[in-house]
This record gives C-alpha cells, sequence and structure tokens, in this order.
C-alpha cells in the first residue's frame, strides 16, 4: 500500500536523507553528500532559510519502506523581489514507478495551494542559491560541487504528471592543462582598456572579513535583475560564507575594481565532490584518511558565482575573472573547470563561455505547474 506522510520526527528525517544512498547504490556516478551536513540542513535551527520561509517534507511509504520524498516551500524572497505568488518544490528522489512520484508532486501541490500560491516550482533545494534544476542530459560523468545528479527516469515521471518547462540551466566544461594564447592576449587588452584592478580574497582575517562584506555589496547589485535571482538575506549569506570558507581557495576567489569602486567578484570551488566521493556521506577516521589523500588530487574547479555590477557590465570583466581563474588554478592541478548554472536566455555569458572554448556538457531543467 502507497501512502505520502508528512515528515514529523528524527527517524522519518533520517529515513529522508538516507534514501538517494538507496536509489543511487548502484550509479557510480551520484556523489554521496555528507549526512551530518544533511541534518543541519534541515534543522530550523541551524538553516537561515527557515527564517523567512516555510517548508514541509514528505515521504513516500510502500509496505512500510521508504520509496520516494519531496520538499514542498515558500520562498518569501522569491516573491518580494520578483513580486510573484509561487510555491516550490525540491530534494524529489523516486523509485521508477509513476503512481509514487504522482502522489509525491500531488503532496507538494497540494501544500502549496493551501498556502494560495498560483503555481509551483522546482526542483529547488530550497532555492537557487542552493541545488537547483533537474538534471535531463549528461549523466555520464558525475556533478561537480553543489551541483545535482538525478536518475534518467525522472525527466519521464516529471512531465507525466504534468510539469512544464520554464528554464534550462547549462553547465559548461572547460579541459586545458596550459592556458590558451589567445585567453591571455585578450585578457591582458581588456584589463589595460578599462583599468581593471584584479585581486584575490585576502588570507589576512581582518582584511578577509572587508572583503567579504565588499562581495556581498556585490552580490546584492549584480543579480538584482536576473530571471529567478533570490537576494539571499544577511544571514543567509554569513551561513553559506561559513560552509564554504573551510573548502575556498582564496586564489580562486577574485574582486575586481575599477578606480577604486568594487565592479564585481567571482567565486570558484575546487570539486570537493571528489573528496566526497570516497567518504559515502560519512565521517570517520577512515574517510578522513581517504578525504585527505583525495584533496591532494582534486584536478577539477567549478566557477560557482559570477557577478558584475550594472554599470560596469559589458567590459569583459567576465573574461578577466576566468583568465585569473585559469592562470590561478592550471598550477594546481584544476585542468577541468566547469561554469555553471548559465541560464538559457544568458546569451552574453554563453558568448564569454564559447570564447574561453567551454562546452555545455550537462543540463538542467526547473519546472512549472500551475496550481488551479
Amino acid at each position: 500500500m502507497l501512502k505520502v506522510i508528512p515528515v514529523d520526527n528524527h527517524k522519518q528525517l533520517v529515513q529522508f536523507i538516507m534514501l538517494p544512498f538507496d536509489l543511487y547504490k548502484n550509479v557510480p556516478e551520484w556523489v554521496p553528500p555528507l549526512i551530518s551536513e544533511q541534518k543541519k540542513f534541515f534543522n530550523p535551527k541551524k538553516n537561515p532559510y527557515y527564517l523567512h520561509s516555510e517548508v514541509k517534507l514528505f515521504l513516500a511509504m510502500q509496505d512500510g519502506k521508504p520509496v520516494g520524498r519531496i520538499s514542498a516551500q515558500s520562498n518569501t524572497q522569491h516573491n518580494k523581489e520578483h513580486k510573484e505568488n509561487i510555491g516550490f518544490f525540491g530534494f524529489f528522489e523516486c523509485i521508477d514507478d509513476q503512481n509514487v512520484a504522482n502522489a509525491l508532486f500531488e503532496a507538494a501541490y497540494e501544500w502549496n495551494k493551501y498556502r494560495g500560491f498560483t503555481s509551483m516550482r522546482g526542483p529547488m533545494n530550497f532555492s537557487v542559491n542552493e541545488e537547483c534544476g533537474l538534471l535531463i542530459d549528461g549523466f555520464d560523468t558525475p556533478p561537480m560541487v553543489m551541483m545535482r545528479h538525478d536518475h534518467r527516469y525522472y525527466q519521464k515521471l516529471f512531465e507525466n504528471w504534468g510539469l512544464t518547462k520554464t528554464m534550462d540551466l547549462y553547465a559548461y566544461l572547460s579541459e586545458h592543462k596550459t592556458m590558451p594564447e589567445r585567453i591571455g592576449k585578450m585578457a591582458e587588452l581588456l584589463t589595460k582598456r578599462n583599468k581593471v584592478v584584479i585581486r584575490s580574497l585576502s588570507r589576512d582575517k581582518k582584511q578577509m572579513k572587508k572583503d567579504i562584506e565588499t562581495v556581498f555589496q556585490i552580490y546584492t547589485k549584480a543579480w538584482e535583475y536576473n530571471w529567478g535571482n533570490v537576494p539571499m538575506t544577511k544571514a543567509e549569506f554569513d551561513h553559506i560564507v561559513g560552509e564554504l570558507l573551510p573548502i575556498a581557495d582564496p586564489d580562486l576567489i577574485f574582486i575586481a575594481e575599477i578606480e577604486g569602486k568594487p565592479a564585481g567578484f567571482s567565486l570558484a570551488l575546487p570539486n570537493y565532490n571528489e573528496v566526497l566521493k570516497v567518504m559515502n556521506g560519512r565521517i570517520n577516521p577512515i574517510t578522513l584518511v581517504k578525504a585527505m589523500i583525495a584533496k591532494k588530487h582534486i584536478s577539477s574547479a567549478r566557477v560557482i558565482t559570477m557577478g558584475v555590477v550594472k554599470e560596469f557590465q559589458g567590459r569583459g570583466i567576465d573574461s578577466i575573472f576566468h583568465y585569473h581563474s585559469y592562470t590561478n588554478g592550471l598550477p594546481k592541478g584544476y585542468i577541468h573547470g566547469e561554469f555553471s548554472w548559465v541560464l538559457e536566455n544568458n546569451t552574453l555569458m554563453m558568448h564569454v563561455a564559447e570564447k574561453l572554448e567551454a562546452v555545455i556538457y550537462k543540463t538542467y531543467r526547473l519546472y512549472d505547474k500551475a496550481i488551479s
């Protein structure tokens, strides 16, 4: 017998978190998240998302066994920014069974309908500032840090229930062992022409704090008019900084200034999914040793976010950022670089990626369904 239940206790939360470990046990490309970090993420006292929005987790149970999961959530930040009235869903995982998928989607749909939302969008875990989009192309390689991997059959489950595409998100891959000469020449020309000063995140704690505040100011301005952008609250920003700093490399974080004014920033992360892969979700003496070894051999990095303040857009600052990412990343052994994600209608960033000889190798899709 199939039933969908709300997650209301610790045992059910553990079942919610552990379900993907069962569903992907024979999928070598899947990267297990740290179980302890997942527990923190779904803890309202530790995740600032819960300070401004509601979340409900659901489990699909069949004969007493978890066979699917989904989250339903509001996003007050999104609706405030875009003057919309939509709800969201995320964290979808399911066996290959349309009936189970339908029951999960219906639970999220009814939750959002009850709150008066006019449509439902997803998958979002919980927002565009986290993992989002359903993988619909590029299943043959593992995801990079903070990106999703999904079963191929999920697209069928989504669309058979009636979800329709709203936007595709592209992940570009660049593979270089040496800096392409023309990229260096282009960056040099753009730097001189626009009198751009690029500097890495300071390693001095006091200055680093100031740099992070500058990044927050740029971030708030740079994405102000982007499709789907959801500005992080200061609490969310501080939280994610706390999460990322331990794995970040200051040499891959850049701030651009023009005539002393903050003009943009770029953040690339070493692909710690290469480390998580060997840990299998658990922290213990054995996995920590494996992690230390894997960390020394990380061969890829992901440009996770990049923004240029509107008054300085169109000057090639994004290309200069990419050049410096190559310059600092290649000596560290990062020969594979992912630029993600890029909106399918962001022709400017797509053009920049193509100039860097990067190609689309994964596509993620966001879906909507109107609530009647």
